[in-house]
């Protein structure tokens, strides 16, 4: 398991389960988590920052991670359903 999906993981531990079973057989899952944890570290680094463009990139960054999280949350939803099958004749 990579590192964004162990962030991933942390940040949602009640479906960290349907995370590991959603990453295991999702590389486009696999890679949002990446960068999911990609842009969570960048927040950190810029709110170190003194930078004149800091608070410009924090909200940015906040922004991007903000939308992360719900095509996560989406993403998990989706696995989480159990399709029903048709009753037996």
């Amino acid at each position: 398991m990579g590192n964004g999906v162990r962030f991933v993981k942390s940040c949602f531990e009640q479906r960290a389960k349907l995370v590991e079973e959603l990453a295991a057989r999702s590389e486009g899952f696999c890679e949002l988590c990446d960068d999911f944890a990609m842009a969570d570290n960048e927040k950190t680094r810029w709110k170190q920052s003194s930078a004149p463009e800091r608070d410009e990139r924090l909200a940015e960054y906040q922004e991007l991670i903000d939308s992360m999280r719900v095509e996560i949350e989406q993403a998990l939803d989706r696995a989480a359903i159990v399709p029903c099958r048709p009753p037996r004749r």
